[in-house]
C-alpha cells in the first residue's frame, strides 16, 4: 500500500494477485476464527473460573489454533479456485492499494454470480457465525458480571474483556459490510472499511494491549516521577 501511494500507482501479474488475495484473504478469515476462540477463553475464564485450567488445557488450545488455521485457508482456496475459472478482460485496472474479491471480480467478463453466490455462503461460515458466537459468549460474560456484587469486581472483570470486544466490534464490523453485504459496484467507501481491518485492527491490537500491560504502566509512571523530579538549571 506505502509503494502504491508513494509511486502513485504499480502492476501485479494475474498469478500474484491471486496469490496475494488468497495470503491475506486466509489470514483475515483464520483471525475471525481466533478472535472467537479468543472470546470463548474469555467466556470460561469468567462464567466457569474454577473449571478454566480443566477446560482450557493446552491440548484444546493447540486443536482450536490449528482448526482455526486450516479452516480459514481451506475456504479461501475454494474461492481462489472458482476465481481462476473466470475470463477477464477489459482495462485491467484494480481501483484498490490491494487485489481484494470485489474489485477482482470486477475486471471478469463472466458470469460471476457463482462465484459471489458461494462467497457469500462462505462469509456466513467465516464471518457471520463466528460473530454470533463471540456474541452470544459476551452476552453471557454480561450477565455473570451484572451478578457480581460489588461494583469493584465488575469493573475488573469487564476491564479482563474490553479491549477484545473493542477490536471484535471493528473487525467484524467492516467484514460483514464488505462480504456479506456488498455494494453493487466498488467505491471509496469499500476502500475506507478495507482500512480499518487491514490498518486499523492490527494498529490498534499492539496500542489496547501494551498500554493495559501493567509492567509497562509502571515503567510509564517511573518515567514520570523521573521527569517530575528533574529541574531545569538556567545560566
Amino acid at each position: 500500500m506505502m509503494h502504491i501511494t508513494l509511486k502513485g500507482g504499480s502492476t501485479i501479474s494475474f498469478s500474484g494477485c491471486l496469490i496475494q488475495f488468497y495470503i491475506f484473504a486466509s489470514c483475515t478469515a483464520t483471525e475471525c476464527y481466533l478472535l472467537t476462540v479468543m472470546s470463548f477463553d474469555r467466556f470460561v475464564a469468567i462464567c466457569a473460573p474454577l473449571h478454566y485450567t480443566i477446560v482450557v488445557n493446552s491440548k484444546l488450545c493447540l486443536h482450536l489454533a490449528i482448526w482455526s488455521w486450516l479452516l480459514g485457508f481451506l475456504f479461501v482456496l475454494i474461492t481462489v479456485l472458482l476465481i481462476c475459472q473466470l475470463d477477464f478482460c477489459g482495462s485491467m485496472t484494480i481501483d484498490h492499494f490491494y487485489c481484494d474479491f470485489i474489485p477482482m471480480l470486477e475486471l471478469s467478463c463472466s458470469d460471476v454470480s457463482p462465484v459471489v453466490l458461494e462467497t457469500f455462503f462462505f462469509a456466513i461460515v467465516i464471518v457471520l457465525l463466528p460473530f454470533l458466537a463471540v456474541l452470544g459468549s459476551y452476552v453471557s460474560i454480561f450477565w455473570t458480571i451484572i451478578g457480581i456484587p460489588s461494583s469493584t469486581g465488575r469493573k475488573k472483570t469487564f476491564s479482563t474483556c474490553s479491549s477484545h470486544l473493542l477490536v471484535v466490534g471493528t473487525y467484524y464490523g467492516s467484514l460483514l459490510s464488505i462480504y456479506l453485504f456488498p455494494s453493487g459496484g466498488h467505491s471509496k467507501n469499500i476502500k475506507m472499511l478495507s482500512l480499518l481491518y487491514t490498518l486499523g485492527t492490527p494498529l490498534l491490537n499492539p496500542l489496547i494491549y501494551f498500554f493495559r500491560n501493567q509492567k509497562i504502566q509502571r515503567q510509564f509512571s517511573r518515567f514520570s516521577v523521573f521527569k517530575k523530579n528533574i529541574q531545569p538549571i538556567l545560566r
